[in-house]
């Protein structure tokens, strides 16, 4: 479980092919207090280390699937992720709660600059059945982008925006973002529960 609040925005430092899956091997600052078996978010996928290199480098291995409904697999070497351990249950959620399951991919519409912040809209395809799932956006509502938690501030159908503070700017991967660029969503795993109850009520 995770809670959207990027902690390092690190640099892919290799990456290899293995079949369908890829392994990427990720430097940052916190490498030497990992464990194998660990999960950490990467672009705000869920991944598990299996294995440590140095103090500054670990490996994750992204399967087939998640490299359909994700970026990772067009990640480079010297490219940029957001990183996240796993919360602690003793701990303040200052995002809101995030699985590490990424839903599907959107591409950047837009980069605006605003007084004191940066507003992005994105574009995703709408998927009727998946809509009715809880798989979209509300005014206000939360969003996770690249694994970083957001607050909705347009919303349309397979259109959304979020504005962008400095230091979230400056302390992720979200500085690179232009138009073009493709990025993770994870919807609100709440507003998932409340579609799947509306739905069973309506049966």
């Amino acid at each position: 479980m995770f809670s959207g609040i990027v902690e390092e925005a690190a640099r892919v430092a290799a990456v290899k092919s293995e079949g369908g899956n890829r392994e990427l091997t990720i430097e940052c600052s916190f490498a030497s207090e990992l464990k194998v078996d660990q999960s950490v978010a990467h672009n705000g996928v869920c991944l598990t280390v299996t294995s440590l290199a140095d103090d500054r480098h670990y490996t994750v291995t992204a399967i087939e699937e998640t490299l359909r409904r994700s970026n990772l697999g067009l990640l480079n070497p010297g490219d940029q992720v957001n990183l996240e351990r796993s919360m602690m249950m003793n701990g303040r959620l200052d995002g809101h709660i995030v699985q590490g399951h990424v839903d599907c991919t959107a591409r950047c519409t837009e980069r605006r600059e605003l007084d004191g912040s940066v507003e992005f809209t994105f574009e995703y395809e709408v998927d009727p059945q998946k809509r009715r799932q809880g798989y979209l956006t509300v005014e206000k509502g939360s969003i996770t982008v690249n694994g970083v938690s957001l607050t909705v501030c347009l919303s349309e159908p397979g259109r959304f925006s979020v504005a962008i503070i400095p230091y979230t700017l400056e302390h992720t991967n979200f500085r690179h973002i232009q138009p073009g660029s493709v990025v993770n969503l994870e919807f609100d795993i709440i507003g998932k529960y409340a579609a799947a109850l509306i739905g069973d009520r309506q049966l």
